[in-house]
């Protein structure tokens, strides 16, 4: 048998929820391969694996290589998955297995603003997952967002729509919010970007801020609006 922790966080009210739809996930990955799967939830919350099956070792290298595995100390000129912990006065916070901050001054390249307003700009919320460069390790660990991520950010502001960003739902579970306030035909697509983390992307003449004002009841969940400069 062989386990794995992944850098997968399970967080909200339903954590048996939460950790139920990732098991199914990746036992229809894995349904090809020979292996048991069961899950379970560390103490800091991550989702562990455990593998059993002729093909357990096969199982564990693609659970790494998609979920990745939280990091137990930063390095230099390495880049860390991980996904947005809270917005701090001076900082954002990633946790890539700890917290890091990405401090004001390496906020720049999303604009003008304290990280507050920057992530409220971006329709940024806790739980999206995110990529960061650790340029410094010493006493001090600083990083940045990638270009990679900086990139997407952009896209999203630049586009010719809205974009609504929704954690802690599933794909179904905002489409049945949307269908059952009439706006499906407002909706282009809903990105996954997580595994209970989207993005609604709004057609040309939707409101974001509308969507969210008539699904958020309906939905547990936190929200972000991106409001799509190009339009």
């Amino acid at each position: 048998m062989m386990k794995v922790v992944t850098l997968q966080h399970i967080y909200g009210k339903n954590r048996e929820r939460m950790s139920g739809l990732l098991k199914t996930l990746v036992e229809n990955e894995l349904k090809d391969l020979e292996v048991k799967i069961e899950i379970s939830i560390t103490p800091e919350n991550w989702a562990e694996f455990s593998l059993e099956g002729d093909d357990e070792e096969v199982s564990a290298n693609f659970l790494t290589s998609r979920y990745g595995t939280p990091a137990v100390k930063a390095e230099a000129g390495k880049v860390y998955i991980g996904f947005l912990q809270s917005f701090g006065e001076d900082a954002f916070v990633v946790n890539i297995g700890f917290p890091v901050k990405v401090e004001t001054e390496e906020l720049k390249a999303l604009g003008s603003g304290k990280p507050k307003q920057l992530a409220s700009r971006f329709g940024l919320i806790p739980h999206l997952p995110v990529e960061i460069e650790v340029f410094e390790a010493n006493r001090k660990i600083k990083a940045r967002f990638t270009k990679k991520q900086l990139d997407l950010w952009w896209g999203w502001k630049k586009a010719a729509t809205d974009r609504v960003t929704v954690n802690g739902a599933t794909r179904s579970e905002i489409k049945s919010a949307i269908k059952k306030t009439g706006h499906g035909r407002d909706i282009y697509e809903i990105e996954r970007l997580g595994l209970l983390e989207h993005a609604i992307v709004c057609r040309e003449k939707t409101d974001g801020p509308g969507i969210v004002a008539a699904i958020g009841h309906r939905l547990k969940s936190e929200m972000g609006v991106i409001i799509g400069e190009a339009h």
